[in-house]
């Protein structure tokens, strides 16, 4: 008897479907000005060569009518898509968004309801013209379907696109580019047996799920109706389904775990072990006490922030503040209300710029901005002038952020410090960090601005409870001589951030800096000795900087020269790629990966303490260990994916792999013989390793 394609059986329970609803079944071929779904062809990034191209499909159905996912569910059929593009020119696999349930008559079908985005990434060759215009069609076949009626509608879509220009600006590219749910980078597994499809997920404990559901690519697999259960086994979710009667083991298995109804992740699974139900079963609209917990670490690690060393420059500046603060109840409660509403405001901001953009694509994590010269430039002018005016020699009005009563002084001086302090949030931020990344966005702020809170905590404790103020000195000219002795830990400050300048942009792009520094500097001691006179001295000061300035806007990005830094190491590492990874693990030998970054304080000071260190180096040499570190001092999309992969959310991240074993992440906080008894097999405290994961094997 011949088999019947999968493609009929969908025709005909399509057209089942629409009897068992009721109304009259319809198939028809409708011209482009019928469509009850229009379609437009759109680019969402310009066009140059070698460089990946965004386009979107944008579908918009007729009110009481949907479209398919690719896989359709039990009846319809995907998109169907026949490109024609310049040569050399290659579309990827479509990218969908989250799709919904909807079942009649027993039913299971995967639809999209309102209007929606298929994203399709285009690679161009190398060698294509940057000039021209370029002529892209595709002919789409779907299928739009209501409660009574389908229909399978066909249209050509065109565009042309000029090379290298911009496409116009579309507040709805945004909204689509973040509605596609993200690749999960660590490894799934799956289990086929006695009529269960069983899938282990890697996704932290922590993580709060709302209305779970999978959404199976593979086709003919599962039974899209039955009712799916989803448990918990620690940082693992389990998940069953129940099989086709025909199924047939895949290779790979292809889904979308949804949250709930807009948001999930993308996941790919092989076969593997999965761990039995554990009876801790989420159900549908249980968020678990995920979010609580998450906002307890965030508020303790802002705390704990307080005392890293990398916020001490900040917390001079607070000193005086709070020694001033004892003269008014009233005044000492507006300065710390001030305060943290600055160091909120910074987290939450940092926060939302960081998730608006890994929801257009972007790899970027915690502390990102320190990866940008300007925001570096920046942030050493800033310290520049605080060190002078800390030093006496000149007067900021209004704003000064060592001035007491002034909530604007303090609001100023909360900013500063949240916006510092980002590369340290690292030892105690690591897992609630990793987690708001994949949050929804409302708790993932409400996430950021905990951790504000937590750093602006002992500030605010001191405004508002006066037992904590009379413990600070009293007021005296001992507060002018210690804003003078505060200005040295500012201007090491300083210091560090030239040296950071110059990795990042090299040595000569250090000395214009310093040139337009100098600009700074000495306009500065003009306006103090103005100031000191009685005399107008902003005018004075704008004067002397604007050709600095001017010099600097033209200068600086001329000679800018982004760099790989390759720091002298006595282990002697391997620059870290998903390639070189997977090379030493094939090579049967233990592996250590570290992950750092010039900004990082806590990086710095564990290379100094535990791994560059003739005891860890001979440990190595004496058990073979390859060790590979990755640099991400400046943007790099390999590292990211790296620390997407293990859930974290900046560096240091460091990470053991046994022979022939998966990774394990280790503390960011290392001690100085932990490397030497990993490497020699010797056994550590439970409490320094804190997990074994199972990410992807570490290819691409």
């Amino acid at each position: 008897m011949p088999r019947i394609s999968s493609l009929s059986i969908r025709l005909i329970l399509a057209l089942l479907l629409m009897v068992l609803a009721g109304g009259k079944p319809a198939w028809a071929q409708q011209a482009a000005g019928q469509q009850h779904i229009r379609a437009e062809l759109v680019a969402l990034t310009a066009a140059q060569p070698g460089k990946p191209l965004q386009l979107a499909i944008h579908f918009t159905p007729e009110p009481g009518w949907h479209g398919y996912w690719k896989n359709p569910g039990d009846a319809g059929f995907g998109m169907e898509l026949d490109w024609q593009m310049p040569a050399g020119w290659q579309a990827g696999a479509p990218e969908y968004p989250v799709p919904q349930t909807l079942l009649i008559a027993g039913l299971m079908n995967h639809v999209y309801k309102g209007d929606y985005a298929v994203l399709i990434p285009v690679s161009i060759p190398p060698e294509q013209s940057s000039r021209g215009v370029m002529n892209l069609a595709v002919d789409a076949e779907w299928l739009a379907c209501s409660d009574t009626l389908c229909v399978r509608e066909r249209g050509l879509l065109e565009l042309t696109l000029p090379m290298g220009a911009a496409p116009r600006p579309d507040a709805r590219t945004a909204a689509w580019m973040g509605a596609i749910p993200p690749l999960l980078d660590k490894q799934a597994n799956f289990e086929l047996g006695a009529g269960k499809l069983r899938l282990a997920i890697p996704l932290p404990r922590s993580f709060e799920i709302a209305d779970p559901h999978l959404f199976i690519a593979n086709t003919e697999l599962v039974k899209y109706s039955s009712a799916q259960a989803f448990a918990r086994d620690g940082d693992m979710l389990v998940a069953e389904v129940d099989l086709a009667d025909d199924a047939v083991a895949p290779e790979e298995i292809e889904a979308i775990l949804a949250f709930d109804k807009t948001q999930g992740v993308h996941l790919a699974a092989v076969a593997g072990d999965v761990p039995a139900m554990s009876g801790e079963y989420l159900k549908k609209g249980d968020a678990g006490p995920a979010l609580p917990w998450l906002l307890l670490a965030a508020l303790a690690g802002g705390l704990l922030l307080n005392v890293m060393p990398c916020v001490f420059p900040i917390l001079s500046l607070k000193a005086i503040s709070l020694a001033r603060a004892g003269e008014s109840e009233a005044q000492a409660r507006r300065e710390g209300l001030a305060y943290t509403a600055g160091v909120v405001l910074a987290c939450v901001a940092l926060g939302g710029v960081i998730l608006a953009l890994r929801a257009g694509g972007e790899q970027v994590g915690w502390a990102f901005q320190l990866q940008q010269p300007a925001v570096v430039i920046a942030l050493l002018f800033l310290a520049v002038a605080i060190t002078m005016n800390l030093a006496g020699l000149y007067q900021l009005p209004g704003i000064s952020i060592t001035r007491s009563g002034e909530p604007a002084s303090a609001f100023a001086t909360g900013l500063l410090a949240a916006f510092v302090a980002t590369p340290c949030t690292g030892p105690f931020m690591a897992a609630a960090l990793g987690a708001a990344l994949l949050l929804p966005t409302a708790s993932a702020l409400l996430l950021f601005a905990a951790l504000g809170l937590g750093l602006a905590l002992p500030f605010l404790a001191i405004g508002f409870i006066p037992a904590l103020r009379k413990r600070l000195p009293r007021p005296g000219p001992w507060m002018e001589r210690f804003r003078r002795i505060m200005a040295i830990p500012m201007g090491l400050t300083a210091l560090a951030l030239i040296w950071l300048v110059a990795r990042l942009g090299g040595k000569p792009f250090a000395l214009l800096v310093m040139l337009a520094l100098f600009g700074l500097v000495f306009g500065l001691l003009i306006v103090g000795k103005l100031q000191q006179r009685g005399k107008l001295a902003w005018p004075a000061f704008g004067l002397i900087a604007a050709p600095f300035a001017i010099f600097a806007a033209f200068a600086l990005p001329a000679s800018y020269e982004q760099r790989r830094n390759e720091a002298d190491s006595i282990l002697e590492p391997l620059p870290y790629s998903a390639q070189s990874l997977a090379e030493a693990r094939a090579s049967g030998k233990p592996v250590f990966v570290w992950l750092t970054a010039d900004w990082c304080i806590t990086c710095k000071v564990n290379e100094s303490v535990a791994i560059e260190r003739e005891q860890t180096r001979e440990a190595f040499e004496k058990s073979g260990v390859i060790a590979l570190r990755g640099d991400w001092t400046q943007p790099d999309p390999a590292i990211s994916a790296y620390l997407d992969q293990f859930g974290a959310a900046g560096v240091p991240l460091y990470v053991w792999y046994a022979p022939g074993g998966e990774g394990e992440v280790m503390p960011q906080v290392l001690t100085p013989g932990l490397l030497a008894d990993l490497a020699a097999g010797r056994a550590v405290n439970s409490n320094d390793n804190p997990r074994p994961t199972d990410p992807a094997t570490g290819s691409d």
